[in-house]
């Protein structure tokens, strides 16, 4: 009965090159937890990815092969949720202010001298997990929550699984009529080193804001979805690869031009974007269609970043003009609709007319709305005798 009461202890994982320092924490807390030692950082990282058991790292900042800060970076940038969220404590020593303020950016949970008393230590060891399985319990409701509606209640954008369903719909209705649909990956540039210089709630504000941004620019149709802190995935159907050329020129220069205040710190932030479309992509479905979005962002990355990529290489301003001024008359007057152009649409009414006049034609054939073909006709050449 003790054995099984002692097997239901939460484990600790204590890291710290000192044989003397891990065995006086184990004595001061083995009472109410169960202890795993390890004598440097890399051991201490590869111990939390074969052991699901443990629910918090203590562990000193100076040792040899991995140190402390490098556990807590990789701890934190973790692709496991379990190993991400574990509370993070710090043995604490002589380490100066500078120290203590990279180890909290990096995101420390706390921090306990290597004097603490029992008591203290115990107190403050316990209060962090109690708070960690709050926390757990919470994401498994708003997980259970999100998995049920198509909106996820942080971001306000699609939830990854609505995305995905959604996103093989609007693909299947694309191919089934022969329309076009684009993909854009959008990365926030050196999002890590964000969060390393100014904090994890910096770095999180500077997503916000952004999802804010694509929210307010994207169509009513458009599907945006978060995928990592950094990351946000936006599907556009009935665009071509130019049209979301020119959507993410604009979300490039609106981010050039932001300039983020955070506790008297002045932050600039640029991203890199990767584009696919069925046009040029031949995605057979969602997946690839973001594959080949994603691979093209990496390139965009690899290249320094603050870069829009498409099929084509490297976009800028003087490419998706001109495209604007390439493309047939309805494909470029919705374009520019799109980006707020609507003189040069008015200016080019009687060729978008001509354009679409068969299309009209067949509607007014099958519906008998009364559509004024005539008068429509006219406007070309009425238009013209003006010029």
């Amino acid at each position: 009965m003790i054995k099984k009461e002692a097997e239901m202890l939460p484990k600790i994982l204590i890291v710290d090159d000192s044989r003397m320092v891990r065995a006086s924490l184990t004595k001061q807390i083995r009472h109410c937890f169960r202890i795993r030692e390890e004598a440097d950082g890399e051991a201490g990282w590869e111990a939390l990815l074969v052991d699901p058991e443990i629910q918090l790292v203590l562990t000193d900042l100076g040792m040899p092969r991995l140190d402390g800060f490098g556990l807590l970076e990789r701890i934190r940038d973790a692709r496991l949720p379990r190993i991400q969220e574990l509370p993070v404590v710090i043995i604490s020593g002589d380490e100066d202010n500078v120290a203590r303020n990279r180890a909290l950016k990096l995101g420390a949970s706390d921090f306990v001298s290597k004097g603490a008393d029992c008591a203290e230590m115990t107190a403050r060891l316990e209060s962090l997990l109690a708070l960690a399985d709050t926390r757990r319990d919470l994401a498994k409701s708003t997980g259970a929550l999100a998995a049920q509606s198509p909106v996820d209640p942080v971001s306000g954008l699609a939830t990854p699984a609505y995305f995905a369903r959604n996103g093989e719909q609007q693909l299947a209705q694309a191919q089934r009529h022969r329309l076009a649909i684009s993909a854009m990956v959008i990365e926030i540039d050196h999002y890590g080193q964000l969060a390393e210089w100014h904090g994890r709630h910096a770095a999180e504000l500077i997503s916000e804001r952004l999802a804010k941004s694509l929210a307010s620019k994207a169509r009513r149709e458009d599907t945006i979805t978060q995928a990592s802190g950094a990351r946000f995935i936006v599907l556009s159907p009935s665009t071509s690869v130019e049209g979301c050329c020119a959507l993410a020129l604009r979300m490039q220069k609106s981010m050039e031009e932001m300039v983020m205040a955070y506790r008297e710190t002045q932050i600039r932030v640029t991203i890199t974007i990767g584009i696919s479309g069925s046009e040029h992509d031949d995605a057979q479905d969602i997946e690839a269609l973001i594959e080949s979005a994603t691979a093209r962002l990496r390139h965009g990355i690899a290249a320094g970043g603050n870069r829009i990529i498409s099929y084509e290489g490297e976009i800028d301003e003087k490419s998706v003009t001109g495209y604007m001024e390439n493309a047939i008359s309805i494909d470029r007057a919705l374009l520019q609709l799109r980006v707020g152009s609507t003189g040069e649409v008015v200016d080019r009414l009687p060729d978008i007319v001509a354009t679409i006049e068969p299309l009209l034609e067949l509607l007014e054939e099958r519906l008998h709305i009364g559509m004024p073909l005539r008068k429509l006709k006219n406007l070309n050449g009425k238009n013209k005798g003006n010029a």
